[in-house]
């Protein structure tokens, strides 16, 4: 009997012990909540096409030793930077003006002021660009947002730069809906020698996927705003579609892959998060508004990265390693509302694939927006604490670079 009796005392034991393992290696699920990146459905499995990819460790193998310094500072929230020469740097702020910076030193004057720029929300004077032939055309680009009957439009123009102002300007692509919120707008020449050119949906989920429709797009044009012959929807500027808010473009040097940094949802249009870093290729549906976050839905492309709580990624850079040969083809992006600087590692093989990622530790400079590559080989990043989100510091808004330890 008293043998008996310690069996079934073992046997309790053993269950409580197996029922406590379970408790320390396995949490409870309900449906509608998150288990590594996925969903949990009604039934309570996790739905194989709403599994995120294996989480990047936050970790570098291999970085260079680098400092940051400031460049420039009183500055109202720059948006877009470029180098027309080693020694002059013009960069745009949002209110309208095109500022210029000659030998390190800010001119007390505008170079040039866009007056019918509208800056209430995130819309404003955006990006810049130099024609690829800049030094025989002296050609600039640039993308603003402007009120017009009927709305809020966003158009891009292009100017001859004499070096004391701009002169000659005319309309390269005009009339994209736009809002005060989710304007856009990132334009670049790609290694095709088009012009692309980003779009937000203007907080109208219903034009993204509407091919009719310039809003929730990268675009893709010829120098002159022509629609080159080879675009994936005929007669049509639209190179892919389904986007947010994407508000950096770049392309690797050896791969010739383009990227895009995309604005996930905010809350008004869905649950808050999903950021994105996509791999875009010719005619590609990224999915808004069917799908976002970790969500996966045949016929759309799902990004390399997802960034939930939001990082707000900004401008987007693909460095050469010029200067820092271990960051050859590596990506780098601004964050907004995650105040940082951004390093993803693309798999050498596979153009779908990041390796790993990590936040650069740059020290507590707030919003990040513009990210590029100087004629130096130097990282140049602007802050964006002055445009109604961030703490500004006494030189805020600054432009800074990363450089060697030396």
């Amino acid at each position: 009997m008293k043998t008996f009796l310690w069996i079934i005392v073992i046997a309790l034991f053993c269950v409580g012990a197996l029922a406590g393992t379970k408790r320390l290696f396995f949490r409870e699920e309900t449906p509608g909540s998150e288990r590594d990146g996925g969903v949990i459905s009604e039934d309570g499995k996790v739905r194989s096409e709403d599994v995120a990819p294996v989480p990047m460790p936050e970790v570098s193998e291999k970085n260079p030793q680098w400092r940051v310094e400031e460049v420039v500072g009183g500055l109202d929230t720059p948006w877009s930077i470029v180098f027309t020469s080693s020694e002059r740097m013009l960069l745009t702020e949002r209110a309208g003006r095109l500022r210029e910076v000659r030998d390190g030193i800010l001119k007390p004057e505008p170079l040039y002021v866009f007056g019918e720029v509208q800056e209430k929300g995130e819309e404003g004077l955006m990006s810049l660009t130099l024609s690829p032939d800049y030094p025989s055309d002296r050609f600039v680009y640039v993308s603003l947002a402007y009120p017009a009957e009927g709305g809020l439009f966003v158009k891009v123009m292009r100017f001859q730069d004499d070096g004391t102002g701009l002169r000659d300007p005319v309309d390269i692509i005009d009339a994209i809906p736009a809002a005060q919120f989710h304007a856009g707008c990132r334009i670049a020449f790609g290694p095709d020698g088009k012009l692309y050119v980003t779009t937000g949906d203007a907080t109208d989920t219903s034009l993204p996927q509407d091919k009719d429709s310039l809003a929730g797009k990268i675009l893709r044009l010829n120098p002159d705003g022509s629609i080159p012959a080879d675009n994936p929807f005929p007669d049509s500027p639209v190179w892919s579609y389904g986007h947010r808010n994407p508000q950096g473009i770049t392309w690797q040097d050896d791969t010739g892959a383009m990227y895009a940094t995309e604005h996930g949802p905010s809350g008004f249009d869905g649950p808050g998060g999903g950021d994105e870093l996509n791999h875009i290729i010719q005619g590609g549906n990224y999915g808004w508004p069917l799908v976002s976050h970790t969500s996966r839905l045949e016929g759309t492309i799902a990004p390399l990265l997802v960034f939930t709580p939001a990082e707000a990624p900004a401008a987007l850079l693909s460095y050469s390693g010029r200067v820092f040969p271990e960051w050859r083809g590596n990506l780098f992006f601004g964050a907004l509302k995650g105040e940082g600087l951004f390093h993803v590692v693309l798999d050498a093989e596979n153009p779908d694939k990041a390796v790993r990622y990590e936040k650069l530790d740059i020290g507590s400079l707030g919003r990040i927006r513009e990210v590029m590559e100087g004629p130096d080989g130097f990282i140049y990043f602007s802050t964006s604490n002055r445009d109604g989100r961030g703490t500004p510091a006494t030189r805020d808004d600054r432009i800074m670079r990363i450089r060697p330890v030396q």
